[in-house]
């Protein structure tokens, strides 16, 4: 009888402590699910700041000089392609397909809002003008915390996509449906620096 009781409580330990064990790394991977989940946050909300730019920024051009209607039209169709939506679903962060989608419409805007700076350069009236100035800034400043976001974004989602792939966290994150996050890549263009026309 005694024997049977103490066979009885080992096993009993022996399940507490895989069960612990098992909490603590599903605990784990959890967390750094969402430290990925916040720095894509930041990301968005950066993104955001930059979207709603635009109409601004394109306001002042326009009303500022005689501006060629092509690289306007641009900017404003690079804008528009995002369809107001500058958020992705969190599921799509593990969507190759989707992520280099939004990741494409997102450098088509990059690449649109580089030729507007540049051609801006040809109208002194236009760099003169506070507002246009003050926009501008702006707009460099969100692009240098676009990179400075991605950056962390990537960061954290490599600490996750290691944590997920180890043994025996990857029998854990395959009983859970865990998935690596995608990182941000360098488009093809960005080998050859763009030429921003910020003063």
């Amino acid at each position: 009888m005694k024997k049977g009781l103490i066979v009885l409580l080992i096993i009993l330990l022996v399940i507490i402590v895989i069960a612990g064990w098992f909490i603590s790394r599903y605990n784990k991977i959890q967390k750094e699910k969402i430290s990925v989940e916040t720095a894509w946050a930041q990301v968005e909300n950066v993104y955001q700041s930059r979207f709603d730019l635009i109409p601004n920024l394109v306001a002042t051009v326009q009303g500022a000089a005689n501006f060629e209607k092509e690289t306007l039209t641009e900017v404003t169709e690079a804008r528009s392609k995002m369809g107001g939506q500058v958020n992705l679903p969190p599921e799509a962060l593990s969507d190759p397909a989707a992520f280099q989608q939004f990741q494409a419409n997102q450098a088509g805007l990059s690449s649109a809002l580089s030729r507007l700076m540049v051609v801006v350069e040809k109208y002194p009236d236009l760099k003169a003008n506070q507002n246009f100035l003050q926009f501008q800034a702006q707009l460099e400043g969100i692009e240098n915390r676009l990179r400075n976001e991605r950056m962390n974004f990537n960061d954290a989602a490599k600490e996750y996509n290691q944590l997920i792939v180890i043994f025996p966290n990857n029998k854990i994150a395959g009983m859970i449906g865990a998935k690596a996050f995608q990182f941000f890549a360098a488009e093809t263009q960005a080998q050859t620096a763009p030429n921003v026309g910020f003063n």
